[in-house]
């Protein structure tokens, strides 16, 4: 397949995990990628596995990078970006005895109010007809205590899709949102979970799964592909799960 012919995306949060995976991916059908990562090592990875990409360091949880953000997307792609995936985010678990307000600023600064100022800022870069996705959890509607703050900027953020998806349908502008489970990412180790307890945590989480596994990035990516092409045209406000069926009611 070739369905990203010379389109220019924007992947936040692309320079590993769930987000390189799809850079490559769309990389391979065609795309023009302009990706943002925080880590140094991170970024150096991507720039060596898509060395046609445009990798730059931005921080999503920092409001005041939102504008070198969009300066380095009207740069990128002058005529307009075709797709953009807000992909950036952190979750670190902790019960409420154990939760700060460092912990909860830090979650909804990333996993919230990050995508909806990028969105607001890049709300002009994107071209009629283009497409926006953003990333969810499968943690939210779940009744973990340790999830408590991670999943509520999750769950608002789900909300925001339904909202972001009206204010653009007048563009033709699709917004949706995909939604992990557990994937095999550094997810958990970036949230501070040691090893050992993440090792016992995957494998008792893969018990639980129907389909017998947990998730690898290219899983999300081929779904994240999907929804940012012309195949998804008449998709908006949707929230599509990739969690082996862990959540399926």
């Amino acid at each position: 397949m070739n369905r990203f012919k010379d389109a220019s995306i924007l992947i936040t949060g692309g320079t590993s995990g769930i987000g390189l995976a799809t850079a490559k991916r769309l990389s391979g059908e065609g795309a023009r990628l302009l990706l943002t990562g925080h880590s140094a090592d991170h970024i150096d990875a991507a720039r060596n596995a898509l060395p046609d990409a445009t990798v730059i360091a931005n921080d999503a949880s920092d409001p005041d990078s939102v504008e070198a953000l969009a300066e380095a997307a009207a740069s990128f792609a002058p005529g307009g970006l075709d797709g953009l995936f807000l992909n950036a985010g952190y979750g670190a678990f902790e019960s409420l005895g154990d939760i700060d307000a460092a912990h909860v600023d830090r979650h909804f600064d990333l996993n919230l109010r990050g995508p909806l100022l990028q969105a607001r800022a890049l709300a002009d870069r994107i071209g009629d007809g283009g497409a926006m996705l953003l990333v969810g959890s499968a943690t939210v509607g779940g009744a973990r205590a340790d999830t408590l703050v991670y999943s509520a900027s999750k769950a608002a953020l789900r909300q925001a899709v339904r909202s972001l998806a009206s204010e653009f349908a007048p563009r033709g502008i699709r917004v949706n949102m995909v939604t992990p489970g557990l994937t095999e990412t550094h997810f958990h180790t970036r949230g501070g979970m040691p090893d050992d307890a993440q090792k016992t945590y995957k494998e008792k989480v893969a018990g639980m799964i129907p389909l017998g596994r947990i998730g690898v990035p290219d899983d999300v990516a081929k779904v994240a592909a999907f929804l940012l092409s012309d195949e998804a045209g008449y998709v908006t406000g949707a929230e599509l799960r990739v969690d082996g069926g862990l959540t399926m009611a």
